[in-house]
């Protein structure tokens, strides 16, 4: 018996080659951080991987995720929430020590 070519069926059958990934999966992006104080502190830049956690952030910068708001746009921002593209954050610490 002939199969016409395409078929799925017969012995010379095999799964499809497996999809890449996205060039979006391994990219990077430069986000800008400023910790809000009494007295303004200049704001860093720094470079993550894109699907970083704003958490991981608030980490980088020495505050603790417990006692910060991260605002986006001046909106408050879960510190679970992916940064997948630039931007701006500003960390308002909410406690002091003592």
């Amino acid at each position: 018996m002939r199969m016409h070519r395409g078929s799925s069926k017969g012995a010379g059958a095999s799964s499809p080659p497996p999809e890449p990934l996205p060039l979006s999966a391994s990219s990077t992006i430069a986000v800008e951080v400023e910790v809000a104080r009494a007295h303004r502190t200049a704001p860093r830049t720094i470079t993550v991987a894109s699907g970083t956690p704003v958490k991981e952030l608030v980490r980088a910068v020495g505050e603790s995720p417990e006692g910060a708001v991260v605002l986006i746009e001046g909106v408050s921002t879960p510190m679970d929430h992916l940064l997948v593209a630039p931007t701006r954050l500003v960390v308002v610490p909410t406690f002091s020590g003592g």
